[in-house]
């Protein structure tokens, strides 16, 4: 039997697609807010929310975008600025002139650093969700569609941590694995000393770190996987001797212990020992990747969905990671709506590894959304609604300024 495409579009079936796809170009983005929740004296959620002449809205994040200082009320002021200049490239258009969008904003966001390269991020994110709920899709259905119906988390429980001592790591850890995590990350070297600083003292900060994770997987036993992220603060020795001494703790991995733009300096590292490394949380662009690709510096990228560039990057960051044997595992130190954009694109990705969560830090996290956020036994589900699936707790979230 043959089914002529004419026959097709007239049939009862087709209308409600027909009718998504012809009503979807129509809509405009027409304005944008930035809503900065507090969370913490340290941690700051600036979420990002276009709205349409049609009444839908889309959202987006933009944290972490001023390095480890807190965000202050002046940094979300700037993000607000970087946002407007993003804003107006998309200001009219259809939520769905994605690629419009990206080729205009690129040149702009690599000429203006991290906060720029991070509000370039955030508006893509929420075109996508926009984009979603306009075909009444999940956004993942836009990407190739899923894979999981739930998807690995490891809890991140470095801000969670007080006291840092080895002491205190090892009670938070205990306490996130009681709460169904079957990975734990933590950066103890944290308030490392500056370089040049006396031997005595990076001898020290060395050994405290060393004892934090040493408490850590003493207190998760050796089943739970243990990562350990350095935040950059060594130089190429003292990388090769540290990972060494930390061999008997079995890591996952050992992520950044300098900067992942040191491509060639990192895979001197990897080379030198025995534990898998990651890294590359604060790259943007495929090309912002490439070297540490190429050179198969790492087995762990970690692309992050607010600085590398936003969904559609993301997906093509990853393959040219499976393309060189290397898995996935974004970075996400974030809050509840990054996570759930990182959710959708890591659904359906090949070389998916674990997804970050910042765990612990503030009892009300999960209901800064609606529905709330869920973690149950260290999986996240895969939402089946429109968009990212999400929209934001306008009460809870103005209940919380800078």
């Amino acid at each position: 039997m043959r089914f002529s495409r004419r026959a097709f579009l007239g049939s009862s079936a087709s209308l409600p697609l027909l009718q998504k796809l012809q009503a979807a170009p129509k809509l405009r983005v027409t304005s944008f807010e930035l809503i900065p929740v507090r969370a913490t004296p340290r941690t700051v959620w600036l979420i990002v929310r276009l709205k349409t002449d049609s009444g839908l809205t889309g959202l987006g994040e933009a944290s972490d975008a001023f390095g480890f200082a807190a965000t202050t009320k002046q940094d979300a002021l700037r993000m607000e600025s970087e946002l407007r200049t993003f804003f107006e490239l998309v200001q009219g258009k259809s939520p769905l002139d994605v690629e419009a969008y990206r080729q205009k904003a690129e040149p702009l966001a690599i000429a203006g650093g991290l906060p720029s390269a991070t509000a370039y991020s955030a508006i893509e994110q929420a075109l996508w969700d926009l984009a979603g709920q306009a075909l009444d899709v999940p956004t993942y259905n836009l990407f190739g569609g899923k894979v999981r119906d739930k998807l690995p988390v490891y809890a991140n429980i470095n801000r969670a941590t007080t006291p840092r001592t080895p002491g205190g790591f090892a009670v938070t850890a205990k306490r996130a694995v009681a709460d169904g995590f079957r990975a734990v990350k933590a950066a103890p070297f944290d308030g490392f000393p500056k370089p040049g600083s006396p031997d005595a003292e990076i001898r020290s900060a060395v050994q405290k770190g060393i004892d934090c994770v040493a408490a850590i997987r003493a207190a998760i036993g050796p089943d739970v996987e243990l990562m350990v992220d350095c935040h950059s603060f060594f130089d190429v020795p003292l990388s090769i001797r540290v990972a060494r001494d930390l061999e008997q703790y079995n890591l996952a991995w050992y992520e950044e212990p300098i900067a992942p733009e040191r491509a060639e300096e990192t895979q001197l590292i990897r080379r030198s020992i025995q534990q898998p490394m990651a890294g590359g949380e604060i790259l943007f662009t495929v090309k912002g990747f490439e070297p540490l690709c190429q050179r198969q510096a790492v087995q762990v990228i970690m692309p992050d969905v607010k600085h590398c560039g936003g969904l559609l990057e993301m997906t093509r960051i990853a393959a040219m990671a499976r393309a060189a044997g290397i898995a996935v595992a974004p970075h996400n130190p974030s809050g509840p709506v990054a996570t759930m954009a990182s959710v959708h694109i890591c659904a359906g990705m090949a070389n998916f590894r674990l997804l970050e969560l910042q765990w612990g830090e503030v009892d009300w996290r999960s209901e800064l959304i609606i529905p709330g956020e869920r973690f149950e036994k260290g999986f996240i589900d895969v939402p089946s609604r429109p968009g990212f699936g999400i929209r934001l707790n306008d009460t809870l979230a103005k209940s919380k300024p800078v």
